[in-house]
């Protein structure tokens, strides 16, 4: 057995690796050890969820932002971009119509928009959850204070995901402005996990200036953090952000990540992204063979969906959700899984 396959073989076994170990099985990967941990990956997700797959109702709900992140469409610096804010009604809409689709968890996703206070999410979480008490509500508004997430939390939000992007301090540097920090970053990531919420974190698979290094802090992140989600997908350039003319991810490398997060962490939630459906035709089936859970189509309404534009050439930006359920639904079927009705909340093991 050579070292590759010694590692591959430890990562199935023991669910850790050091991070050189990480970083030599990223750059020395081949089919055969891709194949190998996508096959251990499948194994122990179906110990734990079955063929099950979750879906999550995500609703975008402002694409304003404050910040003016390098890669990111939305970004504040960005005069293209059309701006909108969904209003309280039209979030219980997008909540009812998705309700009445099957969908048990919705999820909040904006940029960091200073008009959606503590007041206002409070009133909308505690709508939601006054007329949904068996759905869970999820969080991506980015970063906030210790009182704010608690105040989230108390009003009825379930789960929160917080992208790290990145586990190295120089290379979030470079994909963040100098008002930005890393530490404040992992900061709100533990507040999180603190005050109770089912928390998430996750990265761009093939950003720009990352190396199999930065990726290997990445997953040694994982494994210590220990979210009960993980969001990754590949890196797509936007046209209107200065990494325009960088080279995208890749959905062979985004997959391999997938298996590997699934092998250190076997009971995690785990999407197949949009983004990874971006990028290749049948992208989210891929990343579902290789160990994903979670699905999460769109809920939003179909007048703003091109507006909330991350990077470009986003897919269902057109369709209605139950167009967008049922299609989802044939297609995850022909790969042998199963898309349950459920708020896919986490199995402790």
């Amino acid at each position: 057995m050579n070292e590759i396959s010694f590692i591959a073989q430890k990562l199935i076994s023991e669910h850790s690796l050091s991070k050189d170990e990480y970083a030599l099985l990223i750059i020395n990967r081949n089919p055969e050890i891709s194949e190998m941990l996508l096959s251990a990956a499948d194994k122990e997700r179906r110990k734990i969820y079955s063929n099950k797959i979750f879906l999550r109702g995500l609703i975008e709900i402002s694409n304003y932002c404050k910040n003016d992140c390098l890669y990111c469409g939305i970004r504040r610096g960005n005069v293209n971009c059309s701006r909108y804010r969904l209003t309280k009604e039209d979030i219980l809409t997008c909540a009812e119509e998705g309700y009445s689709l099957g969908f048990r968890t919705f999820v909040l996703q904006g940029g960091e928009d200073g008009y959606y206070n503590d007041d206002r999410l409070c009133d909308i979480i505690d709508s939601l959850k006054t007329k949904y008490p068996e759905c869970a509500v999820t969080l991506s508004l980015g970063e906030r204070s210790y009182e704010s997430y608690k105040r989230l939390f108390d009003s009825g939000a379930d789960r929160y995901l917080l992208r790290h992007e990145t586990a190295d301090e120089t290379h979030y540097g470079k994909l963040h402005p100098d008002s930005m920090s890393y530490k404040n970053r992992i900061e709100c990531l533990y507040n999180l996990k603190e005050i109770g919420y089912q928390t998430g974190c996750g990265f761009m698979v093939g950003s720009p200036y990352q190396t199999a290094e930065n990726i290997a802090a990445d997953l040694k992140f994982i494994e210590t953090f220990s979210p009960d989600m993980c969001g990754i997908g590949p890196f797509i350039p936007h046209k209107d952000t200065p990494f325009a003319a960088e080279r995208a991810g890749t959905p062979e490398l985004t997959c391999f990540l997938l298996s590997v997060i699934r092998l250190i962490k076997p009971n995690i939630l785990l999407p197949s992204t949009t983004a990874l459906g971006t990028i290749a035709p049948n992208g989210r089936e891929k990343g579902i063979l290789a160990g994903a859970n979670v699905i999460m189509p769109n809920l939003s309404p179909v007048s703003v969906r091109k507006k909330y534009e991350l990077y470009d050439n986003k897919i269902c930006t057109g369709e209605e959700s139950a167009q967008c359920r049922q299609c989802l639904e044939t297609r995850i079927k022909s790969i042998g899984f199963e898309i349950v009705n459920d708020r896919g909340d986490i199995k402790f093991i």
